[in-house]
């Protein structure tokens, strides 16, 4: 009998080399990192984060994916949604021929074309439980990508479920990933969860906990983002705290510790290990990358650009990090920036649409953060560090010999 789902690769590694470095490689970025991440032509430096692109989760699951290209050939490929944020990896994916099955608004995915003999990608994110038992029930080749740090929040989940606890999850209820993080609890019988999105709408739950009474505004909050039957006097009562991978590491620790602080003042110190549960799953790529970005804006420039998918969490709360402190710019893509005009295309922090800056470098000798996404690949780094310095008149070819 065929073996029907895989999680540790296909030892092609050696097979698909050429390609990842042709499509992903970037001799500027390794140019620069050389220089000590620090890069200057004429008058324009460039500042690189010490931890930036691709973590070993990404890594791995866009390797997996060309592995089970070539693992494959003739067989239908099909995506769970999309690899990773970065649209420029899910091109290459949908040009290899792997056909990309998304799921509509409010909807569930419609995996009415996969057949048993087809081969169907879960993203690195993770699918929800109820969509891996859909696919299994097909029958086709499962190659599974989820990331190890998403593996680690889904075992924490999992045991507060088991152990009668309600997951209290940071995060953005709509994203791949929490949903599949949600999901895990449906595993145990009256298993809870409840997502919420940032530290007022984690303080609506603590108040709950600390005096109860009218649960108007938890339902508010709680709409579309709890399990079915959510019942805040009796699934507050015992609480377990994980996270989004991708979330702003800091907010997801003070979260955890003001559900503490709610709970040992309604059920005091000493009860607290029958009412609350905290486990670190703050993944050590997320924390690397946010610990690199806020030691280079502690430095003096003029402006920061963040380069990533503008659906990708980590790449926003990059960010946001920046955007405290210096004027920030994220892009989605190196063609964002416009040498001709010299105006830039970005999405301002906290906001859902596009704008546009001419005249967006200062005059005068500037100095330009970079920093990209988990799921940006160095080669839209390094064209983006291109772009900039086309902006000026000044070619980095030159520069790097």
């Amino acid at each position: 009998m065929e073996q029907t789902y895989f999680r540790r690769g296909f030892g092609l590694k050696s097979a698909i080399e050429g390609a990842l470095a042709t499509d992903y490689h970037s001799r500027v970025v390794d140019a620069v990192k050389a220089r000590g991440y620090v890069l200057t032509v004429d008058d324009l430096t460039f500042k690189l984060a010490r931890e930036f692109g691709f973590c070993y989760g990404v890594d791995r699951a866009v390797e997996y994916a060309y592995e089970t290209h070539a693992k494959f050939p003739g067989r239908r490929l099909f995506l769970v949604g999309e690899i990773i944020h970065n649209p420029h990896v899910n091109a290459k994916l949908r040009d290899m021929g792997v056909e990309c099955l998304h799921r509509p608004d409010r909807g569930e995915f419609d995996f009415g074309r996969v057949m048993p003999d087809d081969v169907v990608i879960l993203p690195a994110f993770g699918v929800t439980a109820q969509d891996l038992a859909r696919l299994r029930a097909i029958g086709c080749v499962l190659v599974d990508t989820t990331c190890g740090s998403v593996l680690n929040v889904w075992k924490r989940v999992e045991s507060y479920a088991r152990d009668g606890f309600t997951a209290l999850i940071h995060g953005k209820y709509y994203h791949e990933e929490t949903k599949a993080t949600a999901s895990q609890v449906t595993k145990y019988p009256g298993g809870k969860y409840l997502v919420v999105r940032d530290m007022a709408e984690a303080r609506i739950v603590c108040r709950y906990i600390e005096a109860g009474g009218d649960s108007t505004e938890v339902g508010r909050l709680l709409e579309g983002k709890a399990s079915d039957a959510f019942t805040p006097e009796r699934d507050l009562a015992r609480v377990g705290v994980a996270n989004q991978t991708t979330m702003l590491s800091n907010e997801s620790l003070a979260i955890a510790a003001e559900v503490r602080s709610s709970m040992a003042r309604r059920y005091g110190e000493g009860a607290l290990g029958e009412h609350f549960r905290n486990f670190d799953t703050i993944c050590s790529a997320t924390q690397d990358r946010q610990d690199a970005v806020t030691k280079l804006i502690a430095e003096p420039l003029h402006v920061m650009v963040v380069i990533g998918g503008y659906n990708s969490s980590n790449t926003t709360h990059l960010a946001a990090l920046c955007q405290e402190r210096v004027t920030t710019y994220h892009i989605e893509d190196a063609a964002c920036i416009d040498p001709a005009s010299g105006s830039i295309l970005f999405r301002p922090v906290g906001t859902h649409e596009e704008a546009r800056k001419d005249a967006w470098l200062p005059p005068g000798p500037v100095t330009v953060g970079v920093t990209a996404g988990a799921s940006t690949p160095n080669n839209k780094v390094g064209e983006t560090l291109e772009r900039i310095a086309a902006t000026r008149g000044a070619s980095l070819a030159a520069a790097l010999g």
